[in-house]
């Protein structure tokens, strides 16, 4: 399902801030080395990203996902400069490519890569995070919400990705299709969970903003 057409998207992205020198060289990249690019943040998303960062100027962001490294640099722009950015992949072959990226962006000193279940790490980092992105797993989003929901603080913001699911989330379930049923689970529960106050955004694939109460 497209929720808005080639020519309305061309147009959100010539309006918007134009995308970083360096996240163009990743783009271009990921699509020449990498499975499935589409998993790729993107210009216009990215740009959200960047711009959510700003406003909430984290010190300490946790990234669950990171794949080649781009929405990691998108979150980085607005971090403190004594702050830390932590994201975490199961893959990896995409290590050291992530790696070159974050050492030429010049926050490669503050990102912390870690290599392994989201599950298993986020409860070992002794830290409290002001801005979290999930974007790994989909089956796992109910879990890896309530592992980083104890490492954030009230005014602690939470995104969620692709929470649309290209509009299956809307259209007739299939009953072998889990994990559909999982995100259509995980947007109700982040709506009614009174710990969090949650806004759906229709940016992309879907990203839900949840401001820890």
């Amino acid at each position: 399902m497209h929720f808005l057409s080639p020519i309305l998207e061309e147009y959100i992205r010539n309006n918007s801030g134009e995308e970083p020198k360096l996240l163009q060289e990743l783009t271009r990249e990921t699509h020449l080395k990498v499975l499935r690019p589409r998993m790729l943040t993107g210009h216009f998303q990215g740009r959200v990203l960047s711009m959510f960062s700003k406003i909430i100027r984290p010190k300490n962001i946790l990234e669950i996902g990171t794949y080649t490294g781009y929405s990691a640099l998108c979150l980085a722009e607005g971090m403190q400069r004594d702050g830390q950015l932590h994201t975490i992949d199961v893959n990896a072959e995409l290590v050291e490519m992530q790696r070159r990226y974050f050492d030429k962006s010049g926050y490669g000193e503050q990102i912390v890569q870690h290599l392994g279940d989201a599950l298993d790490i986020v409860p070992t980092l002794d830290l409290v995070f002001d801005l979290v992105f999930i974007d790994a797993e989909k089956i796992e989003y109910p879990n890896y919400f309530e592992a980083v929901l104890s490492k954030t603080a009230s005014g602690s913001i939470i995104l969620s990705d692709n929470v649309l699911w290209t509009g299956k989330v809307v259209e007739p379930l299939d009953p072998k299709d889990i994990v559909t049923k999982v995100l259509i689970d995980y947007n109700k529960m982040l709506k009614e969970d009174s710990r969090v106050e949650t806004v759906l955004l229709p940016i992309r694939d879907g990203l839900t903003l949840s401001r820890v109460l």
